[in-house]
């Protein structure tokens, strides 16, 4: 009998331990929804369940800096970031000054993304030099992100902060919502968000301005964030704002993961995600531009989950 009982009880454990990893809830934090990162972690929660059978849910928050202490303490497990503030949390300078966030990791490069300045269309502002004297959102409180962000794009049009009338806001929503009621002459977003849309409909209209992309500029950028760069956007239906080739500061939306997150983890969702492009197009169109066949830059001081780079080097690509 005990010999009986032995290989059903083995079977039974091994039966509970499975089903106790499926039902595992991971989580994406996120930013408020209205974001591009929130409708990215939403289409990639959609895709991990459907396709892996990941159970993932999007936890939102105030801001990037929330998002990185979430994920560096193991309260979310996954966020999507700029790969500039990812590393600066990492070395624990800039908005997270005196304290390490040493367990942060890369997952996957996921895609590039073209920030921009958004002004209403019948503003008369053309140019980042046409913004000397305007009403600019600065302070950003709640998304800190937006101060390098935004102090660049000035920085390709030879301005500081000292040349704009500084407007405090306290995320990426509310200066939207504060340009639409005319409380603010410019502020940004990421070209593609949903927000823009929503401002556009509102006021009549509303255009990203273009930003110089010689050397100079770009070596003014690189100054304040280690991983800018310039890309060319052109117009698409879902890309609000942009009606002719444009050049925009660009950085890359990467994937970030706690170490402690298991390889296997890490490794089927970036699996699910390179993998089901154009499911994700379907929930998002902006994973057009999805790097299937770059998943993985030599970031400056951060490094790649082993789940992710076990997937990469299994599929031919990973780079050192």
């Amino acid at each position: 009998m005990k010999k009986l009982l032995l290989p059903l009880i083995t079977a039974c454990s091994i039966t509970l331990i499975s089903a106790n990893a499926s039902a595992q809830i991971l989580s994406i934090a996120s930013p408020p929804q209205g974001s591009v990162w929130n409708t990215m972690s939403n289409g990639i929660a959609n895709v991990g369940r459907s396709k892996a059978n990941i159970n993932l849910v999007v936890q939102p928050y105030s801001g990037n800096r929330a998002m990185m202490d979430a994920v560096n303490q193991g309260l979310a497990e996954f966020a999507i970031n700029d790969v500039n503030d990812a590393i600066v949390a990492v070395q624990g300078v800039a908005d997270y000054k005196g304290k390490k966030r040493s367990h942060l990791r890369v997952a996957l490069r996921i895609s590039p993304q073209p920030i921009g300045i958004f002004v209403r269309q019948d503003s008369g502002i053309n140019r980042i030099d046409d913004l000397k004297g305007k009403r600019v959102a600065s302070g950003w409180n709640a998304f800190p992100i937006g101060r390098p962000h935004m102090e660049a794009m000035l920085a390709t049009g030879g301005l500081t902060w000292d040349d704009v009338k500084n407007i405090p806001v306290p995320d990426l929503i509310r200066a939207a919502d504060n340009l639409s009621s005319g409380r603010l002459d410019a502020t940004y977003f990421a070209v593609g968000g949903p927000k823009v849309a929503e401002v556009d409909a509102s006021v009549g209209g509303v255009k990203f301005l273009p930003v110089k992309a010689d050397q100079s500029a770009l070596n003014a950028v690189l100054k304040i964030r280690p991983a800018f760069y310039f890309s060319e956007v052109k117009p698409a239906p879902h890309l609000v704002g942009i009606d002719k080739p444009t050049q925009m500061l660009t950085w890359d939306n990467v994937l970030i993961v706690n170490d402690k997150v298991s390889d296997e983890s890490v490794y089927q969702l970036v699996k699910a995600i390179l993998e089901n492009k154009e499911a994700l197009i379907q929930i998002f169109p902006g994973f057009k531009a999805l790097a299937v066949n770059t998943p993985n830059k030599n970031y400056p001081g951060i490094q790649y989950h082993p789940g992710a780079v076990r997937y990469f080097k299994e599929k031919g690509l990973w780079e050192k």
